[in-house]
């Protein structure tokens, strides 16, 4: 008999990508469960039981779970709704009688530049800068707890950066290349924590049917040890360009920058309402919080570097995935190389002006 499986979040990157290879590989009866129509539309090719529900809606969801024996959890949403979604999911597949719910969090609740050491035993913070992080972190923790409460099983997937045709990481940086805004912090040197898509899947199906994965987390990724560069290289190539040519991002220059227009901003301001005497010693003062010309001329030309990919291009840890290795079986499917020939087919089919 075929299991069927709900995945939610299925118009997604990768919840469409888990739709396309759990139906081709013909082991489950697949349930793309959506949050609007129109994010049916990939899947509607294999003519499969699709479902409306909101991530946040016990209800809808309950139905759009009834039937099914797992739930594969990869919807994505801001830090709040992360967190929000967890306990109506969670509920909703107990009282459908789902018995495993599959829960897509992020490497990126050990922070975009962990430790080194860091695995999955290592504490998590939800004090980190990085809010979405801190979201991952709580969601965790929330669903951990709700199956301490109840029946359905939990198993926390922990992907890096997850690429591949169609991902952010790829068509993002394709699109900032040609708008002439990309960048890499130090040159893209930092070791990128990154997974195929189709390994991620493949962690996936594994941890679908590996009964002692109730109530644990695993870090996944490729097995290769590769820098950003490394991974976005051939996307410049590709489109005729050279990441040697990218300029460096402005940083903490640029926000000593900032402060001192703030400043200036404010000096005005309060001058208004001076005497004439004290408004030229305030004159004075303005002079030598004044940007000098380099740096007003030079500030708004070069692109400003988020925290994000600060601390993810400077990564110098390599995230292990031992535990998926000996826990589920996980090896990865596709090697560095054959996953970026494929992401590399899809810029061509996607529209890109591949360079021949």
């Amino acid at each position: 008999m075929t299991e069927r499986v709900a995945i939610l979040g299925a118009g997604g990157f990768i919840g469409n990508r888990a739709v396309e290879l759990l139906t081709l590989g013909g082991r489950y009866e697949v349930r793309p469960v959506v949050r609007a129509a129109q994010s049916l539309a990939l899947a509607s090719r294999f003519a499969l039981d699709g479902r409306i529900a909101d991530g946040r809606d016990q209800v809808a969801l309950e139905a759009a779970f009834d039937g099914c024996s797992a739930v594969i959890y990869a919807m994505a949403g801001d830090p709040q709704t992360i967190v929000a979604a967890i306990e109506p999911v969670y509920r909703a597949a107990a009282a459908a009688g789902v018995n495993r719910l599959i829960y897509l969090s992020s490497a990126s609740v050990h922070g975009q530049s962990p430790a080194p050491g860091t695995a999955e035993q290592s504490p998590l913070s939800d004090r980190q800068p990085i809010e979405y992080n801190n979201a991952k972190v709580r969601a965790e923790r929330l669903l951990m707890s709700l199956r301490q409460q109840g029946s359905v099983e939990v198993t926390i997937l922990r992907p890096g950066i997850v690429y591949g045709p169609r991902s952010y990481w790829i068509g993002g940086f394709a699109d900032e290349l040609l708008a002439g805004e990309a960048y890499l912090v130090d040159g893209g040197a930092g070791v990128c924590n990154g997974i195929y898509v189709d390994n991620l899947i493949h962690a996936v199906t594994l941890a679908l049917k590996t009964p002692t994965a109730d109530g644990q987390a695993y870090l996944l990724g490729d097995d290769e040890t590769y820098s950003w560069a490394d991974l976005l290289r051939p996307v410049a190539g590709a489109l005729g360009l050279s990441l040697d040519d990218l300029p460096q991002p402005q940083m903490e220059r640029r926000a000593g920058l900032m402060a001192r227009l703030k400043t200036i901003r404010q000096l005005r301001r309060v001058a208004k309402a001076l005497p004439r005497p004290l408004k030229a010693a305030l004159r004075a003062g303005m002079r030598e919080v004044r940007p000098t010309p380099g740096e007003a001329a030079s500030g708004p030309r070069r692109p400003v570097a988020s925290l994000e990919r600060s601390l993810l291009h400077r990564c110098t840890w390599k995230l292990p995935h031992d535990k998926a290795a000996r826990e589920l079986g996980y090896v990865p499917i596709i090697d560095f190389p054959e996953a970026q020939r494929r992401t590399l087919g899809w810029l061509e089919f996607a529209g890109y002006a591949v360079a021949r």
